[in-house]
């Protein structure tokens, strides 16, 4: 099933529309520059207060599990408000307050007790501008690729600039990065268009006929599986790479990267991704995975760490639209928001706390190589068993 395309518009902007347009467009850039600071660099801030690797996993897995309650809870206030900016006004503020508490502190359970508070306020932020997104190019007939990409260009160029500026002036610049990052947000909300009844109230109704499908529950277990090895990707590569030597300018190349090439497979996804099926792109992604996931676990060289992010566009890039694609198709129309809530669950939430906790003592013991080699694991088995169903779904559709 190919993604719903937004209705072509009907009229050209108007200047209103435009101007809209455009603060929605540097909003979107704006919030995923502020994600590349945290996502990037954070790490390292509490690396130099001298928190343990495990520690650093704990506090950054928390995230994932706060933010599967935060984000129905959030959705709910949205729907009594009738109101995605002021929601998104609210949740921009709580994280100017607890970010600003939070580096004042070098106590891991003080920190710990404000990063869950943070997540809180954080995790939603990405859903609800996603929001505005598809309500916009709703409205106006343009493509959600066009916005969407200015979410990466805001990631890739904070972790170069930011990597470059940490490089001259050091990691004490970060709490100025980002409450600067967080409060031209903030000031960037108050321009966005309100749109009403953006959100729908997520029903677990039915929530059992989801998990009970055989299909379904095979294919979330896949995804949580393949997940898990790409969040500890996610919290660790910066440490990893600091450990092998590199400076922050190297690590802000590195997520740069990762984010520059994700643009073009998105939009090439997004134009002809419908003419193939899902179970062989979904096996060539999590193929890459494991090449990817296995070389960084013998690469010592920091800039061919680089070079090996490139297949982020390959791993990440198509299996994330493709397994959107490929659960559209397995959960019914009546229970599609149950069937995305779980498929959150499944990509972030859980593979979250695992991927951050274990991946964290791994990591304190044997070192990132190791850590690596076991994601690489993962995503091997994964891989396997989406060429035998892809395999056995052909088999099938050619029997006779």
């Amino acid at each position: 099933m190919a993604f719903e395309q937004p209705a072509e518009a009907t009229a050209p902007q108007t200047n209103q529309g435009r101007t809209r347009s455009g603060a929605l467009r540097s909003f979107t850039f704006s919030i995923y520059f502020s994600l590349a600071v945290l996502t990037s660099f954070f790490p390292g801030y509490f690396d130099s207060l001298g928190f343990t690797k495990l520690q650093i996993g704990v506090l950054f897995s928390v995230g994932p599990g706060i933010g599967i309650a935060a984000n129905l809870i959030w959705a709910i206030v949205s729907d009594k408000w009738q109101t995605l900016k002021k929601t998104i006004i609210a949740v921009l503020i709580g994280q100017f307050v607890l970010m600003a508490l939070l580096l004042q502190t070098d106590s891991f359970p003080l920190a710990l007790a404000l990063m869950a508070v943070f997540y809180f306020f954080q995790t939603p932020m990405s859903g609800l501008n996603d929001s505005q997104l598809l309500l916009a190019t709703k409205a106006s007939g343009q493509n959600y690729a066009s916005y969407r990409l200015m979410g990466s260009l805001g990631f890739a160029l904070s972790a170069l600039v930011v990597g470059l500026l940490l490089e001259r002036f050091g990691i004490g610049l970060i709490p100025i990065v980002i409450l600067v990052a967080l409060g031209c947000s903030l000031a960037l909300a108050f321009l966005l268009a309100e749109r009403q009844g953006s959100l729908k109230k997520v029903s677990f109704s039915g929530l059992g006929n989801v998990l009970l499908a055989r299909k379904a529950l095979m294919f979330l277990l896949l995804v949580f599986g393949i997940a898990t090895a790409s969040r500890a990707n996610d919290g660790f590569l910066s440490l990893h790479l600091a450990q092998l030597g590199a400076d922050p300018s190297i690590i802000g190349y590195t997520w740069t990267v990762s984010a520059i090439c994700e643009i073009p497979v998105f939009l090439l996804l997004a134009k002809y991704g419908n003419r193939y099926h899902e179970l062989p792109l979904l096996a060539a992604a999590t193929l890459m995975y494991t090449l990817r996931f296995g070389l960084m676990g013998f690469v010592n060289d920091p800039a061919w760490i680089v070079a090996v992010q490139m297949l982020n566009s390959l791993s990440f890039g198509i299996f994330f639209f493709t397994a959107l694609r490929y659960m559209q198709q397995l959960v019914p129309d009546r229970f599609r928001a149950t069937g995305q809530a779980v498929f959150a669950i499944a990509w972030s939430g859980l593979p979250g706390l695992i991927g951050g906790i274990v991946g964290g003592r791994v990591f304190d013991e044997w070192g990132g190589h190791v850590l690596y080699r076991c994601s690489a694991t993962i995503a091997a088995v994964v891989c396997v068993v989406f060429v035998w169903k892809a395999i056995a779904n052909y088999g099938r559709k050619h029997e006779g």
